[in-house]
This record gives structure tokens, sequence and C-alpha cells, in this order.
């Protein structure tokens, strides 16, 4: 525990004291600080300084994470740099598992944080530890719950990667109907989230989702014998940074477009378990990617990150790496969670029987 000391405060004691005092006297100069509560809703709550916080989450020594593929928006950075600036080890569970196994998982394999799509992190709340990081306030109202249950750490937008060598850019995903387009989801619309968020930003029409008329796109690609995998295809549907990091990776070879009447979007949002066997490190893991520095490192990933607005204010976001996004429309729509489970019944029912 650390103990402050005012010497200013200590000299005024001394020269009020009077004739009274005996000259070897010393007067008390240290302030106590309250108990350590690693339950508590905040850093200042809980922990009076971010020292401190630091201090509890190093006695603890450990952190459990589920669901963070170390090539997925940077985590593999983000993870190291965590524990080399405190000294946490990092144990890495399940890297793959989707955000409905992270919650199935929990009473099993003990996470202390999870990464989760908007609706698991709702329909998850009652099992969160409210937490409101230090920078609460830069966060949308949208992506944040009121109690700090949970909260957004980053997003992205659905996007269109092509190959430059074989096709043009396509402006729309209407365009993807011309012939010389061959066409990928990210996975089966009806088993992975980017690829139902892939037939969702093809159903965009006047920022409201319309799932009817994405499902008619890809029946009408399929019928062409131009929907395929991503490994025949010279044009992927997937979250942007996805897209991105091939591009950076073969920029002659790959690039990224957001259609500019379809700019969907999404974040991901971070949770504390309510049962996390190291409660202290789970703070300081949400504080630290909430942070400008954890912030900068996933959007070296090419995410967005969640207080990437009021970080361009303040001038902490990190220029170089924002000018490497792909360009954006607009401001990202992001579909409700109403919108969500009427547009994944309709294509529970239809998709097999119209596309297969």
């Amino acid at each position: 525990m650390t103990v402050r000391t005012c010497a200013a405060a200590a000299a005024a004691i001394l020269a009020s004291a009077g004739c009274g005092a005996s000259s070897t006297e010393q007067p008390s100069t240290q302030k106590s600080l309250p108990p350590i509560n690693v339950q508590a809703g905040s850093m200042k709550a809980g922990f009076t300084t971010m020292d401190r916080l630091v201090e509890a989450a190093k006695h603890e020594g450990q952190l459990n994470v589920i669901g963070l593929p170390r090539d997925w928006v940077n985590y593999g950075e983000v993870i190291d740099t965590f524990t080399d600036k405190y000294g946490i080890k990092v144990n890495e569970l399940e890297p793959g598992a989707s955000s409905k196994r992270e919650l199935d998982a929990a009473a099993q394999l003990k996470p202390d944080v999870f990464d989760l799509t908007m609706d698991m992190a709702v329909a998850g709340a009652d099992r969160f530890a409210p937490y409101k990081v230090q920078g609460w306030q830069d966060l949308p109202d949208d992506v944040k719950d009121p109690s700090g249950a949970w909260y957004a750490g980053y997003g992205g937008y659905m996007s269109i990667g092509y190959d430059p060598r074989a096709v043009k850019p396509p402006a729309s995903f209407a365009d993807l109907l011309r012939p010389e387009y061959r066409v990928a989801l990210d996975g089966d619309p009806l088993r992975s989230e980017g690829a139902f968020d892939g037939v969702m930003a093809a159903s965009m029409q006047a920022g409201t989702p319309r799932p009817e008329q994405g499902l008619a796109l890809f029946a009408k690609l399929k019928q062409a014998g131009r929907l395929t995998d991503p490994a025949k295809a010279n044009v992927v549907v997937a979250w942007d940074h996805l897209n991105a990091a091939r591009s950076a990776a073969h920029p002659d070879a790959w690039k990224v477009t957001i259609p500019r009447d379809a700019p969907l979007g999404d974040y991901h949002m971070l949770a504390i378990n309510k049962a996390a066997p190291h409660p202290a490190a789970a703070r300081l893991w949400e504080e630290f990617v909430l942070s400008d520095e954890g912030q900068n490192l996933l959007q070296k990933g090419f995410a967005r990150p969640a207080r990437g607005e009021a970080m361009l204010m303040k001038g902490t976001l990190d220029a170089e790496h924002a000018a490497k996004l792909p360009k954006a429309p607009g401001r990202p729509v992001l579909m409700t969670i109403p919108q969500a489970d009427a547009a994944k019944e309709y294509l529970k029912r239809e998709w097999t029987k119209s596309v297969g």
C-alpha cells in the first residue's frame, strides 16, 4: 500500500503546536488510504490510484482470457505488451471460441474477461461484474451498458475485399451480380457471425436491414455458380480489419472498399466475469485495453478503437495507423438486437432452401 506525505501540512502542525510540544515529538505525516476492494465498479472506488490497482493485479499474478486469437485485431501484441508492462502471465483459453462458447464454457474454464458480440453481451449481462474504466466517458452511449456490465472495446465495418488484378472495385453489393465477380462470405451465415453480417450488409436499404434482399443477392450468385469459397474467390465479404490485414500483406493483390450505401458496423464488447478468479488483473486488463496505448494497439490490427473519436480530439490517436484503415463512407449503421434476431430467424428458415 502506498502512503502520501505532505511536508507543508507537517510544517503547519509544528508551527501551531506551541510551547507545550516537545522538540523531539514528530507529528503524523501519513494519510491512510482505504482498503482495496477488488470487486469495485471503478478504479477510483476500489483502488484509489492506478498504482494500487497494478499492485493488486501483480499480487494475483495471472489473467485468464478466452476467445482471443493472436492474429485477430493484433491481440497477440496486446497480450504480450500487457505481460511485459505489468509482469502478469496471460493464460490464453480457447482462442477460437465463439462468443456463445465463451459464455457456455465460463463455469468450466473460468475466464477473467470476455470479448463478445453485442447480442451475447446483452444476453449474459447478469454474469458480469460491472466496471467503468477511466475512459468511460469517451465511449459512445449506444455501445455501453449504463451500469458498466459491458462496453465496446473496438469495432469495424463490413467490407468488400477484392483482387484488383482481376476485377474493378465494386461500388455496391449489387455490383457483385456482374459476371466477373466470384464471391465468398466469411463462413456460413447460419453459424458464423461474420458471414451473417455480410448478408446483412448486402441487405441494407436506407439504413435498415432487409434480410430478404441480402438473401436474394446471394441466392442469385449461387444460381450463377459464382458463390464460392474464399480460396477461389476474387471478392470476399468480411469485416474490414480482416480484408485490410490481407491488403497490408499483399498490397498489389488485395484491396478493400466499404460500399457507400451499406455502412454496416458492429462492435465487440468487453466484460469482466463476475466469478473471475483474478478480479484485480481483470480490471487492470480492461483499463489497459481501453487506454490510449491499448486502443492504438488494436488500431494497429486495423480495428476501429471504441474511444477513437475522443482520442482523435485529444491528439492521442495514432495518426499513422489511422490513415491505413479503409476509408469509411460515414458513421456506421448498427443493427439493433431485435433487428438482428429477426434476421437470424428469417435466414434460419430460408437460407438453406434458397442458397444451400
